[in-house]
């Protein structure tokens, strides 16, 4: 299956892998670290993904897409961290005062899991914060020792999946996702 990986810049293509059934309904729609809690709450049913094709209309977008004879089939959001409600997390904590991005969700779609699309996805989205300044990306994935992780919960990523993107581990966190906790690793881009 060949892959390509674009900026998430058009609306639709975002809605088809993270938005919901429904256009009414209370999806993350990958909000959740993005926007402060108030707003995050505020947001409801389809408003959420009014805001998300705002942010999509944004120079940088809110990420990156992958596709696969032009459908699109997987998603990472990546954006400074400063831009992040990671500025302000109590459980993850800054390591250096480095301008880094965060790399928080990669999702794929039903269908085509298991099929490698996460590493396509977290290069591209690693070549996307290069392309806009980025020194350095980090991620917090789940430290799951090869224990089985609840679908819904496999957003964060798994610690061996960036592993094999370059990323190095930094710290561990006070963050537990799932029951597995989670880590701060880091791909230097300088």
């Amino acid at each position: 299956m060949a892959i390509e990986i674009r900026p998430a810049a058009v609306f639709d293509d975002v809605r088809v892998v993270i938005g919901p059934k429904s256009a009414g309904a209370n999806v993350c729609w990958c909000l959740s670290y993005r926007i402060p809690s108030k707003l995050n709450n505020e947001l409801r049913g389809e408003a959420r993904g009014e805001y998300v094709a705002g942010l999509c209309r944004a120079d940088p977008p809110p990420g990156v897409l992958a596709y696969s004879d032009d459908e699109p089939v997987g998603w990472a959001a990546v954006a400074p961290r400063s831009e992040t409600t990671f500025a302000r997390n109590r459980k993850i904590p800054w390591v250096d005062d480095l301008p880094v991005w965060s790399l928080w969700c990669v999702r794929v779609r039903p269908g085509y899991r298991k099929k490698g699309l996460s590493h396509p996805l977290i290069e591209g989205a690693v070549e996307f914060a290069r392309s806009h300044g980025a020194p350095a990306v980090e991620a917090y994935p789940l430290d799951n020792g090869g224990a089985k992780v609840d679908l819904t919960m496999a957003y964060a990523g798994i610690r061996t999946n960036f592993e094999r993107a370059g990323f190095t581990y930094v710290t561990g966190t006070s963050s537990v996702l799932a029951g597995h906790p989670r880590v701060l690793m880091r791909r230097d881009l300088r």
